[in-house]
């Protein structure tokens, strides 16, 4: 009796080991995952702007004199050279003039060799009371006179050329000229319905204005009032154009404007790209970001740990014991490999950055920390 008591309960216990060891064999493995721990970082409040490239400077091309347009030597759009001849105009009136004034000085010249010949002769005979004092003063006044008319006609030589020469237009600078209504056989000058002819952008280096909210600036910049020295405020000044490729030039702080607009109540700081081979254009919208103002303390998780969709930002936090926990964030910029965090998680926390699409809220992990 005793001896089936005894197999009786090492068979109770054989099942239930069995039964264990199969319950055991159904329960899954916890889910093996990477994690990062977030941490602070001291790093400039990194800004971003939409804003259109305006040329550096321009020059508008007004004709100095009036006349007939003969010729146009430019494609409209192009880039013109300063120095380049851009407009001629019809030379046949100011070479006329011009030849005018060069007969006129050639006769002041010749009436004035005689009235200082006259003069010269005049000073020993007066010695000798040969001529009287009065004649001696008349020979004088003449040489004087033709001197001065000499002087006259020179300078009406130099207005005369000076005109002939505004017949030929010149680019004042270099950069991209603009169309020109005036046509070859257009009159053209002060005055007529051509009195500006074109205009030249120089986009050498292009600028784009940084709006930036007059509350927020004093903020950044730790100031009492607004300063027109803002030097210091912006660094790491980079542009994206439109394609979203980022543009090799690093920008650089130009000026500020002298006022606040005040329907806005914004601050407009300018930056400058450097524009060698004109592949920025004017009028293009471009995506400026810049660092502004000093470092501050500042949340970043990797960016492999966030995922996004329909605009909503989220992590999977995973808490200290091991479960998942899902959790949305409102992000600033991006640095480097880190996204800049607003708000959603703390410092030291843990986040996970593999095996995100398979995650769920509370579920167990196996944690391997990278």
């Amino acid at each position: 009796m005793l001896y089936r008591l005894r197999l009786s309960i090492l068979l109770s216990i054989a099942t239930l080991v069995t039964s264990c060891k199969q319950h055991a064999k159904s329960q899954p493995e916890a889910f093996s995952i990477e994690v990062a721990t977030i941490r602070g970082e001291k790093l400039p409040y990194t800004k971003e702007f939409i804003a259109p490239i305006s040329a550096n400077y321009s020059a508008t091309v007004q004709p100095r004199i009036s006349g007939f347009l003969v010729a146009s030597s430019f494609k409209n759009g192009m880039p013109v050279k300063q120095g380049q001849q851009i407009f001629l105009l019809d030379d046949a009136p100011q070479r006329a003039n011009r030849l005018a004034a060069e007969a006129s000085l050639s006769s002041a010249k010749a009436k004035a060799a005689e009235a200082k010949q006259n003069y010269e002769r005049a000073i020993p005979l007066a010695r000798i009371n040969a001529i009287s004092q009065m004649q001696l003063d008349q020979y004088t006044a003449e040489n004087l006179s033709a001197i001065a008319s000499v002087k006259s006609a020179e300078q009406n030589l130099r207005n005369a050329r000076l005109d002939e020469s505004y017949t030929r237009i010149y680019a004042p600078i270099s950069g991209i000229i603009s169309s020109s209504a005036a046509t070859p056989g257009d009159y053209i000058g002060p005055g007529t319905q051509f009195s500006t002819l074109t205009t030249i952008q120089n986009i050498d280096t292009v600028c784009v204005d940084l709006a930036i909210p007059m509350s927020e600036y004093l903020t950044i910049s730790d100031r009492k009032a607004f300063s027109y020295d803002n030097a210091t405020l912006l660094s790491d000044i980079r542009l994206r154009v439109a394609d979203g490729s980022e543009y090799p030039e690093r920008g650089f702080y130009k000026y500020t404007r002298q006022s606040i607009a005040s329907e806005m109540g914004t601050i407009v700081l300018v930056v400058g790209f450097r524009n060698p081979d004109y592949a920025l254009k004017v009028g293009q919208f471009a995506r400026i970001t810049a660092s502004v103002g000093t470092e501050q303390e500042r949340i970043v998780v990797p960016q492999r740990a966030v995922s996004q969709i329909q605009n909503i930002s989220s992590v999977w936090v995973i808490r200290p014991d091991s479960t998942a926990e899902y959790r949305e964030l409102k992000l600033g910029n991006t640095v480097g490999e880190w996204w800049i965090v607003e708000s959603g998680v703390a410092e030291n926390e843990r986040v996970a950055t593999t095996g995100l699409q398979k995650l769920r809220n509370g579920m167990k992990v196996s944690i391997t920390t990278k």
